[in-house]
């Protein structure tokens, strides 16, 4: 899947909260957005999402962290699986491709 920024930026609307802003991107992406881990940045709660764009590769990286053999990553093709999103409580959004 080729993920295009300027696309998205210009199809995103302006999110109320973290909850508007996850349904949208839900919506936009269905399966292949998925919540990663959470955290609180400089006092406030932002939630970590990756965008699928190859799941065969993208699913071979993950299973790779559930083996206790080192995994050693040779090329960028792994990480140009998936996209970050980061949302905010408040609906601030950061997207990485």
């Amino acid at each position: 899947m080729n993920i295009d920024l300027k696309s998205i930026s210009d199809k995103m609307p302006d999110f109320k909260n973290h909850e508007d802003a996850r349904q949208w991107f839900k919506e936009q992406f269905h399966d292949d957005f998925l919540i990663r881990s959470s955290d609180v940045v400089n006092g406030e709660k932002i939630y970590f999402y990756h965008i699928i764009k190859n799941p065969e590769l993208y699913q071979q990286y993950m299973e790779s962290f559930a083996k206790p053999v080192k995994h050693e990553i040779t090329n960028m093709e792994t990480f140009e699986s998936y996209s970050t999103v980061e949302i905010s409580e408040d609906g601030d959004v950061k997207v990485y491709i």
